[in-house]
């Protein structure tokens, strides 16, 4: 079975599933975690070796900051609570974005958590935190820029790069291009994310809200991945 190699999961709905059961905002992050848990076994079930979560993006810091601080904080106790589990599974995870912008308390235990299951081989789990698409072409076009700076004479070389020789310099660098983003909440749009690395992926948008999105869900999506034909801009 063609199993995607990356597959990645905009989590989005948390907040209309809370309104729709008369609960705050928060309540729906809550419940979130819980189909984070469930994706994460249903990837190992099935075999995917990169499961990558759009969680926060840089846009969400403009909401209100009270909802802003509620998800810091159920990302630090989520981590901690769930990393033994991970380390058991040999589940490797990771952190990306933009983290100048955490508190230190989030990095620290974003470092430590990613330090101890680092040689972990079974999936890699990458959870998108204040990440942009935007932000991380800038990013890599600023870090091309400084590496002129400091080294003109790979100008050149630059100049002939390949847009393989780019990836590099993303904030993904290492980690292929996810083969499927499923958005849920029935919402059809990218929001900023995966523009560079998204360019092939397939797209798979559902009404389901992130907090029902389980592994029954999970394994519809892998499914409708396997009778896709990806052709590339070949002729098959």
């Amino acid at each position: 079975m063609n199993i995607p190699v990356h597959m990645s999961l905009i989590m989005d709905g948390n907040g209309r599933w809370a309104k729709d059961k008369g609960k705050e905002r928060v309540h729906g992050h809550f419940e979130g975690v819980e189909s984070v848990r469930a994706c994460v076994e249903a990837a190992i079930e099935t075999g995917v070796k990169y499961l990558s979560l759009y969680a926060f993006s840089e846009e969400n810091w403009n909401r209100p900051q009270a909802e802003v601080d509620a998800l810091m904080g159920l990302m630090i106790k989520a981590m901690a609570a769930e990393m033994p589990s991970l380390g058991r599974n040999g589940v490797r995870f990771m952190v990306i974005g933009n983290r100048e912008r955490l508190a230190p308390e989030l990095n620290e235990m974003i470092d430590s958590c990613m330090s101890s299951t680092a040689h972990n081989e079974t999936l890699t789990l990458i959870v998108m935190l204040s990440y942009s698409g935007k932000w991380d072409i800038l990013q890599a076009a600023k870090k091309m820029a400084l590496e002129v700076h400091e080294c003109p004479e790979r100008l050149e070389e630059i100049l002939e790069m390949d847009v393989n020789g780019f990836d590099r310099y993303l904030a993904t660098a290492g980690i292929p291009d996810p083969d499927l983003i499923v958005r849920t909440s029935g919402e059809c749009r990218l929001s900023n994310y995966f523009l560079w690395q998204g360019a092939y992926s397939e797209l798979l948008f559902v009404d389901t809200l992130w907090p029902d999105f389980r592994k029954d869900e999970f394994r519809s999506a892998v499914e409708y991945y396997t009778k896709r034909d990806r052709r590339y801009g070949k002729v098959k």
